[in-house]
């Protein structure tokens, strides 16, 4: 079944809407998402992005190199990153990565509702930052969801020419559809993973509402737990039932993530930086920075702001 389905890659070739600035990869025209093939005949060199990326391998095989060490790659395996995870690619023989990427926008409105469902919700939002994966999810497709994986981003790639205004509905609907395939193969390889059948907590939709738009505030848990009108246990077990990590983890997260984003998108000296996501201590900040993406922070702007190749 896997090999009809990387059969139909020759229809969704293009140039991809993805261009560099000072070695940062990010969409260029716009898009809500975007989904196309990249060929690899050896390897790419370690590399970051502004988006969400999801890498579904439909042909060949390789290496993934990343933080968390050296995966060897086989068709129909699944590699989630967030926004700032650096990684590459080695010993590569024609491999052939279907990629998805989605504008950071687009979580924050057209997905926002992606939080309320336990599986998505881990998948886009808390998963990968649980048990100390640094922003990276892994899994593997069965090949019924490998092949139905395919079809629904061979749909998002054919949108990609067509009006936004016009087929957000499609592109939304496809992507949700992707989407949850993955998720559902995340659910069932990862006994950590938190929540159940129905959505969230209200208060911890509302928690994590209120620590991503307030990143500088200098939040404490009784704080937090008092605008939500809870004891602070009540919403620790409540915050951790349904994502796996303690409210100030979660928070930390974001703000280490919008740090790798002001490292490579400004000219902002690294004390701003760690000032302006609610970090004043700068020996604080260089330990969470190096925590998360295994690179001091001077290093991390150094090495991703150079000229690279793209994907």
């Amino acid at each position: 079944m896997f090999a009809s389905a990387v059969g139909r890659k020759g229809a969704v070739m293009s140039s991809p809407p993805v261009e560099e600035i000072k070695g940062l990869v990010y969409i260029t025209d716009g898009s809500l998402a975007y989904a196309g093939h990249h060929f690899h005949e050896d390897g790419h060199p370690v590399h970051t992005h502004s988006f969400v990326e999801i890498a579904v391998v439909t042909g060949g095989r390789g290496i993934h190199k990343s933080l968390t060490g050296r995966r060897n790659l086989e068709v129909g395996d699944v590699i989630l990153l967030r926004p700032g995870v650096w990684h590459g690619y080695e010993e590569c023989c024609g491999l052939d990565l279907y990629n998805c990427c989605l504008n950071t926008g687009l979580l924050q409105r057209e997905l926002s509702w992606t939080r309320e469902d336990p599986l998505l919700g881990y998948l886009l939002w808390t998963g990968p930052n649980s048990m100390q994966r640094r922003g990276m999810l892994t899994t593997h497709l069965d090949p019924q969801a490998f092949e139905e994986c395919v079809v629904h981003l061979d749909g998002l790639a054919q949108l990609r020419h067509q009006p936004v205004g016009r087929h957000r509905g499609d592109i939304i609907g496809r992507l949700s559809l992707f989407l949850s395939h993955i998720a559902r193969a995340v659910a069932s390889d990862r006994a950590d993973m938190p929540g159940g059948e129905g959505p969230a907590h209200p208060a911890v939709l509302e928690a994590m509402h209120l620590l991503e738009s307030r990143l500088a505030h200098k939040w404490t848990l009784d704080e937090l737990a008092e605008e939500l009108h809870l004891t602070p246990r009540y919403l620790i077990r409540l915050f951790k039932a349904a994502t796996g990590l303690p409210p100030m983890t979660y928070l930390a997260q974001h703000r280490v993530e919008k740090a790798a984003s002001l490292l490579l998108h400004t000219d902002q000296p690294i004390t701003q930086v760690a000032q302006s996501v609610g970090w004043a201590d700068q020996n604080y900040f260089a330990r969470r920075f190096k925590a998360h993406y295994g690179l001091t922070a001077t290093t991390y702007r150094r090495r991703f702001t150079r000229p690279s190749v793209l994907l």
